[in-house]
């Protein structure tokens, strides 16, 4: 009988093994993609993708068990060889190939020359041949800097005390009402998918005092912009104990902060790939919604129009401002009016037209929402009556303030306008794997 104990023995080396100095001159065996051919005659370049990046191998006539005019892109492949420097080579190496096993062989030609170093292609035919075009170093690129925003997330929340939950996205009922929820038919139920995990990341500040959960939620918003996805990634968190709703902005501060430090560590090839400057997160200026209007309709003489939201034109005039005097990537605009925000948003207490609640700019989008939440079973029951709100499906929401919580708030990062904005792309299907929108359900 075999047991297994956690180990098995590769034959192909890793890239840290090719690119040591010990391989030089031996021989290693190699597994990848291939990425191109250049046929030069009597010897070729076939280049290999891996996930760590592209790998040159040779191949020279009669020195191989095939020939070159039997490979193709987009074969996997196992070579074996010698192993020399070749500084003009992708990582400074090749493989001189001796043995070349095929392990699998396209149907078709590929429909996207994936190896050209930019996609010269719409975004129509990127989204519509979704897993062929992220074979493209820079489209690759652009979801491994996303990786590293939402490691960055855990890794920081981790250290300040967080637990990682998971919360249903097939609820009762919608934890921001308003009719922006897919519905669904559970079991002969009436439900409907998860706007956002508040209500379950509230209740459970209550068990373990802070809590942070990374996955989808669904918004039935009839958009169709470039900042808007129907079903897109968010970063949550919610944290009891706080004295004031800037303790969460802080947080969130020092995890941008984190964030942009790793990527400079763990990143650096992708930034440099799609040229990224990463922005400035060492002080993130805050400002009054109804002063942020006051300062951007005085500067740019724009008429404030709507005095309870910020339209779109003006959150890019806010973060043009706010570079301009203080060379601020991102600003934190404070105070939103009640009439706009979720009725388990705490009013200010010296102005109750205000809530104390935030949005984090960045580059002039909305990329965070947030704040301090009412904690109080009788003032959430107040807030809902004045709203003419129905309490049927929160009973257990409710229950849970009605025991006893704590003062306490907390955000939503949008995952992919966050990747967005920080690699400078126009539209957010860029940084969405598989984008949802009205007019997309595939692939």
């Amino acid at each position: 009988m075999k047991f297994l104990d956690g180990k098995w023995e590769k034959k192909e080396c890793s890239f840290e093994e090719l690119l040591s100095d010990h391989i030089l001159n031996q021989q290693a065996c190699v597994a990848g993609a291939i990425h191109s051919i250049r046929n030069m005659g009597e010897i070729a370049f076939v280049i290999l993708r891996k996930k760590e990046g592209l790998f040159q191998t040779v191949l020279e006539e009669g020195k191989a068990n095939v020939s070159v005019r039997d490979l193709k892109e987009a074969m996997t492949v196992r070579v074996t060889g010698t192993v020399s420097q070749e500084e003009r080579a992708p990582q400074g190496r090749e493989l001189l190939i001796s043995n070349l096993e095929v392990l699998s062989s396209p149907a078709e030609p590929l429909p996207l020359a994936i190896d050209k170093w930019k996609l010269n292609t719409s975004l129509e035919a990127k989204l519509n041949f979704r897993s062929i075009s992220l074979r493209n170093l820079q489209e690759r690129a652009k979801f491994r800097i996303q990786e590293g925003l939402t490691r960055a997330f855990r890794d920081y929340l981790y250290e300040q005390g967080f637990t990682e939950i998971h919360t249903p996205k097939i609820g009762s009922r919608g934890a921001e009402g308003g009719a922006n929820m897919f519905k669904l038919s559970y079991f002969h139920k009436p439900a409907v998918l998860a706007q956002s995990p508040q209500f379950y990341k509230q209740m459970m500040v209550g068990v373990f005092d802070r809590v942070f959960e990374t996955g989808p939620v669904f918004r039935a918003e009839k958009h169709n912009t470039k900042r808007h996805l129907n079903e897109y990634t968010s970063l949550d968190f919610e944290m009891g104990y706080i004295d004031c709703f800037q303790e969460i902005m802080a947080m969130e501060t020092g995890y941008l902060q984190y964030a942009m430090e790793l990527l400079k560590k763990d990143y650096a090839k992708e930034l440099e790939m799609l040229k990224v400057q990463l922005p400035d997160v060492s002080r993130i200026p805050q400002v009054r919604f109804d002063e942020a209007k006051q300062l951007v309709s005085e500067k740019y003489k724009r008429q404030i129009r709507n005095p309870f939201d910020l339209e779109p034109e003006e959150e890019a005039l806010i973060g043009r401002y706010f570079k301009e005097e203080y060379d601020a990537d991102f600003v934190f605009v404070t105070h939103y009016p009640s009439k706009k925000r979720p009725f388990y948003a705490m009013d200010d207490p010296e102005g109750t037209r205000y809530t104390l609640s935030f949005d984090l700019l960045f580059h002039g989008l909305e990329i965070t929402t947030g704040g301090q939440r009412i904690h109080d079973y009788q003032a959430l029951c107040d807030k809902l009556a004045a709203r003419g709100m129905e309490t049927e499906g929160m009973e257990e929401y409710l229950d849970t303030f009605k025991h006893g919580m704590p003062p306490h708030g907390g955000l939503g990062i949008g995952l992919e306008r966050l990747t967005m904005q920080l690699l400078g792309e126009d539209n957010v299907r860029e940084t969405c794997l598989f984008p949802r929108d009205m007019n997309r359900l595939e692939p």
